[in-house]
């Protein structure tokens, strides 16, 4: 198990505002990349997905986990290389945070309809069709590989709010 640290916003702004480039399959350094990210992201409780840029790499590498659709247990995190989204539609307000911009949370209109392709680990292309939360997610990702943040996509700053758990009571 790799561990790495989530790039945080508040001290490493430019680290998260720069773009990606397309990973290539001959990257020998792209296994231990792929892992690392699953391994980061398992270790965040409330994260269901995670971009490279996030851990300081600018390729563009992103794992999800499927299921936050409101299933009772999240998938296992599934790693998209060079996702491109094909469509999008049903754009609708939702929830948004970020594990780069923690307890910081907001109102985004993002789409809850999405087709999207990449490669998986083994290098095969790959489509999925992608709705509700789902599709959010994934479109967070791959803007994280363009070097938009959530609260780039805020339609007011009233919108941003914090969520804290006073001390001693169990969420």
């Amino acid at each position: 198990m790799a561990l790495r640290p989530v790039v945080q916003y508040a001290w490493h702004p430019e680290i998260l505002r720069r773009k990606s480039a397309p990973v290539d399959h001959e990257d020998g350094d792209l296994p231990v990349l792929v892992r690392d990210l699953k391994d980061t992201l398992l270790q965040h409780a409330d994260g269901v997905g995670l971009a490279a840029p996030q851990i300081g790499v600018h390729k563009r590498v992103i794992v999800v986990r499927f299921g936050a659709n409101g299933r009772t247990r999240l998938g296992r995190p599934v790693a998209i290389l060079n996702p491109t989204i094909l469509e999008a539609g049903d754009e609708l307000p939702d929830y948004d945070g970020c594990l780069s911009l923690p307890g910081l949370y907001g109102e985004t209109v993002r789409p809850h309809f999405m087709r999207l392709r990449g490669t998986d680990e083994r290098e095969r292309t790959v489509e999925w069709t992608l709705e509700g939360f789902d599709a959010v997610v994934v479109h967070h990702e791959v803007d994280h590989l363009n070097g938009v943040l959530f609260i780039d996509r805020l339609s007011s700053p009233d919108k941003l709010y914090t969520e804290t758990v006073a001390e001693g009571v169990n969420p």
